[in-house]
């Protein structure tokens, strides 16, 4: 935003915000509207981004609410497949890493599903499959899918690789996180 001319209001920290005092994100919202031209929000609570454009009469952009969505990464991703692809036809897209906390991944997929791709899913074994209802949304859509343990099994027919790190905060067992952690290293190999 700063390198287009205008100014950002952060609230990183809600106990420097009136939040702490009891304002409410719908108050919150109102009030930074008197300031700004565009919300962006950014929040740990699901549907937070809904209950902000409700409440607002500016724009709000929807920059990630709880752990399973953020929209502006999924718009940059399906951008930079479109033009590094050169076409319009949507390809196959290979999404691996953690699938199960994996935002960017749950966003992508959802974006894509718009497009009819086939995706294709691996993940370590370990409970970081995809999670269900993000299965059932895209087998909603008539999303063609298939899952997969090996990269030698599925690369012949993709032709977007889109890998995420498998993230240490997300396990309670340390072992498992370290049988895991090297699952996704892409070396010239593959």
């Amino acid at each position: 935003m700063e390198r287009l001319g205008g100014s950002v209001i952060p609230i990183n920290d809600v106990k420097y915000s009136s939040v702490a005092k009891g304002e409410n994100l719908a108050d919150t919202v109102r009030t930074l509207e008197c300031y700004a031209d565009v919300i962006v929000i950014r929040h740990p609570e699901v549907g937070s981004a809904a209950i902000a454009a409700k409440a607002a009469r500016k724009p709000v952009i929807n920059a990630g609410d709880g752990l399973a969505n953020t929209p502006p990464q999924a718009l940059l991703d399906a951008f930079t497949i479109r033009e590094e692809l050169g076409r319009t036809g949507w390809p196959k897209c290979h999404l691996a890493g953690d699938l199960k906390h994996g935002r960017t991944v749950h966003s992508l997929a959802r974006l894509l599903s718009l497009y009819k791709v086939k995706t294709k899913f691996r993940c370590p074994r370990h409970p970081a499959h995809a999670p269900p209802k993000l299965i059932n949304e895209l087998n909603v859509k008539g999303v063609e899918q298939s899952e997969y343990t090996t990269l030698e099994d599925c690369l012949p027919e993709t032709d977007v690789l889109y890998v995420t790190r498998v993230q240490r905060k997300r396990f309670t067992d340390e072992v498992v996180y370290e049988s895991v952690r090297s699952a996704y290293v892409i070396t010239p190999r593959y």
